[in-house]
């Protein structure tokens, strides 16, 4: 559900008539905090989360906002260092894993 949720939000944005900048901002604003939202209560596997980042950029090179062969990192890199500033999903989901480990050691004892 929150897979097909994500995938149909970022299909929609791409559809728009946005330029390549907005349309990245607007995957990071809006259907990555979709995910992020359920880090924390379903279980998912790594490999679950690398298949989101592939599925991104295989919808990302199908909407042309991305070269087939073009460097993956640097969809990742910020824009101000020169890449595209496509939040990575797997770090999103580390870190989001790290804080709540950290919140329930601090808060819970």
């Amino acid at each position: 559900m929150v897979r097909d949720r994500r995938m149909m939000m970022m299909m929609m944005m791409l559809k728009s008539a946005l330029n390549a900048k907005n349309k990245i901002t607007v995957i990071g604003a809006l259907a990555v905090p979709v995910l992020s939202y359920s880090f924390g209560i379903i279980n998912w596997r790594l490999e679950e989360i690398r298949q989101f980042d592939r599925k991104t950029r295989k919808v990302l090179t199908v909407y042309k906002l991305h070269y087939p062969r073009g460097d993956i990192d640097r969809l990742y890199v910020k824009r101000k260092g020169g890449g595209r500033g496509l939040l990575q999903i797997e770090v999103t989901f580390k870190a989001a894993i790290m804080y709540i480990a950290e919140y329930l050691s601090t808060k819970c004892i």
